[in-house]
């Protein structure tokens, strides 16, 4: 089982990155390391709706001239740093 999943969320005011985690007991402390990545503006951990869905995600908003995309890309990154260091 993957650690962590990110996925682009669309919305009528913005677009989002989703993360879920297979621990959710991760969530408040990746909440604050999130926060200090170039190009996050807010990071949240909401309650999810979903079904088949883990029972929190943490939300990231971006600052406005940033690619979602390329966002994605870093967070991905640092994520599979931060859980490499975890799991070894």
């Amino acid at each position: 089982m993957l650690a962590f999943r990110t996925e682009i969320r669309n919305s009528p005011r913005e677009q989002t990155l989703k993360i879920y985690l297979s621990d959710t007991s991760l969530v408040v402390g990746l909440k604050n390391l999130l926060e200090n990545i170039k190009g996050v503006r807010i990071v949240e951990v909401q309650e999810s709706f979903s079904r088949n869905r883990e029972a929190e995600n943490v939300t990231i908003y971006r600052k406005e001239k940033h690619s979602i995309n390329a966002l994605k890309e870093k967070v991905d990154t640092f994520l599979g740093i931060y859980f490499e260091k975890i799991i070894v």
